[in-house]
């Protein structure tokens, strides 16, 4: 779900998609023993239409072996690319036509520093920011939303139209066919 929020909100509304689920293991063990019926899937896998005209291609897995939280974002564009990635969250991968074609290339950008949204508000210059900085920013939005009488972002709203992809892949899975995300 943190993946489509994401997209979302970097390229926007998602108009339909198809998907597939799948469940590798359909019992495990208890906590408690004995064996139970799994009821969610191990893996999903859905290809998105966006109302801009962009594509994208979404996978996660409960399953894969080595990764901790590899949720990960690239959106390729006219005129450049950018890449992040979860498990290194300080850092941003930008590409672009613009430079010289000599020194076209992937470049690394350490996002800590004060210019950088939401990191002048931590540490000095240069130290990491983690996870649970996240929660704190989270938070201070909130407050400083009721403070101004607006809504916080992300909005429930935000929250409702991300399970509402997840609903449409669901859909998918048993139509295997294109379907629309209602908004």
């Amino acid at each position: 779900m943190h993946i489509v929020d994401l997209a979302r909100f970097l390229v926007g509304e998602i108009a339909e998609v198809t998907g597939m689920l799948t469940t590798f293991i359909p019992e495990r063990p208890l906590p408690q023993g004995g064996m139970g019926q799994v009821t969610v899937d191990d893996t999903a896998a859905f290809l998105a239409r966006f109302r801009s005209g962009a594509t994208g291609v979404f996978e996660t897995g409960r399953v894969a072996l080595g990764r901790k939280n590899f949720m990960h974002l690239e959106v390729n564009g006219t005129r450049g690319s950018l890449y992040w990635n979860a498990e290194d969250p300080n850092w941003l991968w930008f590409y672009s036509l613009d430079d010289p074609p000599h020194l076209r290339g992937f470049r690394r950008i350490l996002v800590t520093e004060e210019v950088h949204p939401y990191a002048g508000h931590w540490w000095p210059t240069g130290h990491i920011l983690g996870y649970e900085h996240t929660f704190v920013h989270a938070v201070v939005e909130l407050l400083e939303a009721l403070g101004e009488g607006r809504n916080p972002e992300p909005s429930f709203v935000d929250g409702v139209r991300a399970q509402a992809v997840l609903e449409a892949v669901l859909l998918s899975q048993g139509s295997r066919r294109w379907e629309k995300v209602p908004h």
